[in-house]
């Protein structure tokens, strides 16, 4: 069978993109010490509009021999890793070890509103560069640590990665599938590092937030990434505080303590379709009746008169699943016709079909069908990037958010290693 890629997809035009302005955090400036750990936090600031200055070690930061590469050419510029968090911001290089790198770099974070970092806890306050020493030249400074058991975690350590924190704070306890024979699976992405990124990004803004126009008092933030993954693990863990129930894996849906009816279905173009939520109001049966009917599809389908016998009840609970044979039956017809429509649509129309008759589902898009999927090219999705180093243009996934008159978007490539440190430190003379 061809890659599922290479089959077409409806494709529409995209609605023109926001004016080009300032961003919504224009005006603030944080200065982020490189590391992989809060690398995608400083993307969001810096596609927000902040003037995010990264400071790299002399050699440049660890996360820049990450592959893969470029073209398969490793390369401390041509980093996917490092493209992919680091757009939008102003690079330069300084040697924290040193008394003249200290001393500028105390000068750059008076300049500045928020400083983001991931360092080894304890190294900042040794080299006299911490939140209390430099809160005394600035008042105003918002100070954001991203460690991974928080700066004074206990039984932790730093000799951590996206799969150990994915799996002492919890979510991977979750994400599996039906045959518990296999092991749990790891949700792939860094989703570890970047969901810790996301609450340094909530807590930054709210504490900016808090802080006024500048002239009132900053803040040290303290982020544990194993907490910050724990508390999204859904009824995993509150289950357990308040219920003593253990969730199960199940293959492409919630984790529960009991297992539930599989929603994954393999459509007729050979996609895989996520049935969601089955239906359960009387009026989602007969859409799928109506529709089976308008397909010529309903001598086929053995369950018909079972969706017709839905419009005797007002509404389908767990509980009435649960004690009525009869309702389970007719709740079971619901989830089977949503699976004998999908095996006869190609997934894109199951799904379309499934939304305009208010039923939940989602196609499993490969990611290099993501692009082509019709709603993110209406929304005008991908960001087009242009890399000198390697003569073209590379196409990235753009903000999720849509600002109407101060535009998110990627503003500019990651930097070089120290590109704009003369820029930078010209500033501040």
């Amino acid at each position: 069978m061809d890659h599922l890629s290479d089959q077409p997809l409806p494709v529409s035009h995209p609605t023109p993109q926001p004016p080009d302005a300032d961003g919504p955090l224009t005006g603030v400036r944080v200065i982020e010490l490189a590391d992989e750990f809060c690398a995608f936090a400083g993307r969001l600031l810096a596609d927000a509009g902040a003037d995010v200055i990264l400071v790299e070690p002399p050699g440049g930061a660890p996360q820049r021999g990450h592959g893969p590469f470029a073209d398969d050419k490793p390369d401390a510029e041509t980093s996917l890793s490092w493209w992919a968090e680091n757009t939008s911001k102003r690079g330069i290089v300084l040697d924290l070890d040193t008394d003249d790198g200290r001393a500028t770099y105390k000068r750059l974070v008076a300049s500045a509103d928020l400083v983001l970092e991931a360092e080894e806890p304890g190294r900042l306050a040794e080299l006299g560069v911490d939140y209390d020493d430099l809160a005394a030249e600035n008042q105003a400074l918002v100070h954001v640590a991203i460690t991974p058991f928080g700066r004074a975690g206990i039984g932790g350590g730093t000799d951590v990665t996206d799969l150990t924190l994915l799996a002492r704070g919890g979510p991977m306890w979750s994400c599996g599938y039906d045959d518990h024979d296999l092991p749990p699976v790891r949700g792939r992405g860094n989703q570890g590092v970047r969901m810790a990124a996301h609450f340094a990004v909530m807590s930054a803004l709210t504490a900016l937030l808090a802080r006024g126009d500048g002239t009132g008092a900053g803040q040290f933030i303290d982020v544990s990434m194993v907490a910050s993954a724990n508390v999204t693990t859904e009824f995993a863990s509150y289950g357990w505080l308040a219920a003593q129930e253990t969730v199960q894996r199940q293959t492409g849906r919630h984790a529960t303590p009991r297992p539930t009816d599989a929603t994954q279905v393999q459509c007729g173009d050979g996609r895989y379709l996520n049935t969601g939520v089955p239906p359960r109001r009387p009026s989602e049966f007969q859409a799928l009746l109506g529709w089976i009917r308008e397909l010529g599809l309903e001598d086929d389908f053995a369950m018909s008169s079972l969706l017709e016998m839905s419009s005797e009840y007002e509404f389908f609970s767990l509980q009435m699943i649960m004690e009525d044979p009869l309702v389970g039956e007719i709740f079971g017809a619901g989830r089977e016709a949503m699976h004998f429509i999908s095996s006869k649509l190609s997934a894109h129309d199951a799904f379309i079909g499934f939304q305009q008759r208010g039923i939940a589902c989602g196609v499993v898009w490969a990611p290099d069908e993501l692009m082509t999927d019709p709603h993110f090219v209406e929304r005008g999705f991908a960001a087009t990037v242009h890399h000198e180093q390697i003569g073209r243009d590379v196409t990235y996934p753009g903000p999720p958010i849509r600002f109407e008159a101060s535009p998110m978007g990627v503003r500019r490539r990651a930097p070089l290693l120290g590109e704009h440190t003369d820029e930078v430190l010209a500033e501040l003379r």
